[in-house]
Formats: C-alpha cells, structure tokens, sequence
C-alpha cells in the first residue's frame, strides 16, 4: 500500500467507533475514502484473501474502495479517521497492518486530539492527523521494507537534535546503544556516509539555510551549527557548500530575510 505525505490529507471524520456489541462481523468500504484505525481490541481484519489479527496498539491503514470484513470477540472500540489523501509527492510503502509498539501511545494522543478538534476546528484535526501518518509511515519494519535501519534513524535523530554541540561517533553510538564500529558499519551501508561526513553534511546545510534566510551573524552561525571557529567554519563551508559564508550570503536572491533562528 503506498501513501504520499508530501501534502497534508483531507480529514472528513474522526472518532471512536464501537462494534461488536450487536454483530460479531462487520462488512465496510469507503468508496473515495482512506481508513485509518488505531486497535485496542483482539480480533481480525480481512481484505479478500488476506487476513491481518487485529492486536491492542495495532494501526491499519486502508485503501479508498476496497472492502474491510472486521471480525470481533465482544464489545470492541477503536479510533478511526476517515480520510483523502493528496495526489503526487513521494510515495511510501506501509503495509495494511502494523503493531505501533511503543509508538501507540503516541498515536492514541494525535488521534484523540484530532477528534476532540474536529467538530470545531478541521485544520486541527488534519494537523494532528498528519502527524500520525508520518509516524506510521516511518514505523520500523522488516528487511526490504524501504525503511531507513533502526539504528540509522536513532543515530540521524541523535545528530539533528545535537548539531550545536560537540559530536563524535563513539557519542552517536552511546546514545543509539551499539558499538562505534556496528554504528559505522550501518551508518555507512545505509547511507553512503561516514557518520562524521553525515554529520558535517547536515551542519552544513543548517548553515547555509542561516545564512540565506536570517541576518545571524556569520559568527552566531557559526556556533548554531557547532563549528565555533571560524577559521575552520569557512573551510568547512568552502569544502561542502563550494563558497564561503560571505559569498553564500552575497548570492542570496533578496539578501538575508527574517530576524534570527
């Protein structure tokens, strides 16, 4: 099943459906709709051939027309969210089921507030609905599942929100909870990258959107993107970025725009 995010959806529902009570087996289908539902029940879900158990803190996302059997064990609630999503942008692979794990709760957060926000406010609700997707589209997986390594993701979230600071492989790995040398075996496998070159790579390009887009001195720059000397933030500049910071500010279109971070 392949999702494109690059948009935000349209949210036309969301709440919390209850079933089972009446039936043990539901028959649905959204003939230009997505279904969303997050589970906190046991029973199954089937689509054709195809049957997914249904778990407490499984997600599944569903296809405009297609028909959903959901099989119950008692009274059963669920949120769910039906939506549109936008044509064109990026397309990811998710599959019809997946075990949120750790990330239901989370889940059960955005979508709560999406349907406490949505008889009043639908730019809310999308907004929150939003959140979600990106977060179950980006949901570990299996092999092949076009799904960045786990350790890869920690280690690329660890520098994004370190890049002030001073970073070092041996600190990635401590922080993502393998070795310096399985770090930099995956990193690299994955990526193309050395973790020091990816690192360098994102400082950079934090650098040259400051420098295009804010009036930071090149100095407060500098030290945002955690290369406090300058001497060696020009050269790092000139090595990834082709120019220096002077030249890079110079060739913006309208000058440096905006007031600071």
């Amino acid at each position: 099943m392949t999702l494109r995010l690059d948009e935000a959806p349209t949210v036309v529902d969301a709440g919390i459906g209850v079933h089972g009570v009446s039936t043990a087996h539901d028959v649905f289908r959204l003939p230009d709709l997505w279904q969303l539902h997050l589970y906190n029940y046991e029973g199954a879900l089937s689509l054709g051939q195809s049957v997914h158990p249904i778990r407490p803190g499984h997600v599944s996302l569903v296809p405009p027309d297609t028909e959903v059997h959901f099989h119950y064990r008692g009274r059963s609630e669920h949120f769910y969210v039906h939506l549109r999503l936008q044509q064109g942008g990026t397309a990811r692979v998710v599959p019809v089921m997946q075990d949120a794990a750790a990330e239901s709760t989370l889940l059960a957060d955005l979508l709560r507030h999406a349907v406490t926000a949505m008889p009043t406010s639908s730019a809310r609700a999308t907004a929150e609905v939003w959140t979600a997707l990106w977060r179950i589209a980006e949901m570990p997986r299996g092999e092949g599942a076009g799904r960045s390594h786990p350790f890869v993701a920690a280690a690329q979230a660890y520098v994004e929100e370190h890049l002030a600071g001073p970073l070092s492989v041996p600190d990635v790995a401590r922080a993502v909870g393998i070795s310096h040398t399985h770090l930099t075996r995956v990193f690299r496998a994955e990526t193309g990258r050395t973790v020091v070159s990816y690192i360098r790579h994102r400082r950079l390009q934090r650098a040259r959107h400051l420098l295009l887009s804010s009036t930071l001195s090149i100095t407060a720059i500098a030290a945002a993107v955690g290369i406090a000397d300058l001497q060696a933030f020009n050269k790092a500049c000139r090595r990834e970025l082709g120019a220096s910071p002077s030249d890079i500010r110079a060739a913006a279109p309208a000058g440096p725009a905006g007031s600071g971070p």
